[in-house]
């Protein structure tokens, strides 16, 4: 059996605890929070996307919440807006270390907020050992997977069926009770998901940077880089740059993979 591939992933945590508190990001969450752990998004009023997160249920009445660290402190300015007459804290935690399982993931991991199955997280002091994956290969995996960053890739501009299928899919329930910002990914949904800038996986012939523009293949700008690394890009395209259209990139020839 071949040996785990891992990667201590950077995450912001949150607690949020008290009598109320699952019943607070229940109006908060677009996921079902009456679980163990899930994936879940935390949106504006307007239904743009705070963050994309995982929840864990650590006991009857405290949860820890994780996003990227970018998106860290607009996840918890976000959550405390709306605590008043709450019996509910918010606080951050320090001392939680992610570490991904790419492969080999052991029994008690949980998932990931990643696409597909295999990849789970082990939440806990350091991991023994240096990961074995390198920073800039994880980036590239990250990035063919489609996997956006919060606070990076996907943020205050998005909505939320532009961070991909897999992500409503995974983080969104349509059969809970309301919450904030579920008025736009209903009505996205009803109309077929069909949303103006989807996040994109480009394939470049060399490496790009972020912010590199994005040209259609009838040279207009049709969007913009927000991660890369290696042979691999990802942004906000324009709806008509469909997958296996080719783009130029900063230059560089390219392909919209997905």
């Amino acid at each position: 059996m071949s040996a785990a591939e891992i990667a201590v992933v950077p995450r912001a945590f949150v607690r949020v605890a008290g009598p109320e508190a699952e019943a607070y990001l229940q109006g908060q969450l677009s996921q079902d929070v009456d679980r163990p752990h899930g994936s879940s998004l935390l949106l504006e009023p307007t239904g743009k996307v705070v963050a994309l997160l995982r929840f864990v249920r650590e006991a009857d009445d405290s949860f820890i919440l994780d996003t990227d660290p970018e998106a860290g402190a607009a996840l918890l300015a976000r959550l405390r807006r709306f605590l008043l007459r709450t019996k509910a804290t918010i606080e951050p935690v320090d001392g939680l270390v992610c570490t991904r399982f790419l492969t080999g993931a052991p029994p008690d991991a949980i998932g990931a907020v990643w696409p597909g199955a295999g990849v789970a997280d082990v939440v806990g002091a350091d991991p023994a050992g240096a990961p074995t994956v390198e920073a800039d290969e994880y980036e590239r995996r990250r990035i063919e997977a489609g996997v956006p960053v919060s606070g990076v890739d996907i943020g205050p501009d998005t909505i939320p069926a532009e961070a991909g299928a897999w992500v409503i899919e995974s983080a969104v329930s349509f059969t809970k009770g309301c919450y904030t910002g579920q008025e736009l990914v209903a009505r996205i949904d009803s109309r077929g998901g069909n949303v103006p800038r989807p996040l994109r996986v480009l394939r470049v012939e060399e490496p790009v940077r972020p912010g590199a523009s994005v040209l259609g293949p009838d040279g207009t700008a049709a969007g913009s880089v927000t991660s890369a690394a290696g042979e691999w890009a990802m942004g906000p395209v324009g709806r008509k740059v469909e997958p296996g259209t080719a783009v130029v990139v900063d230059g560089v020839a390219g392909t919209v993979v997905k």
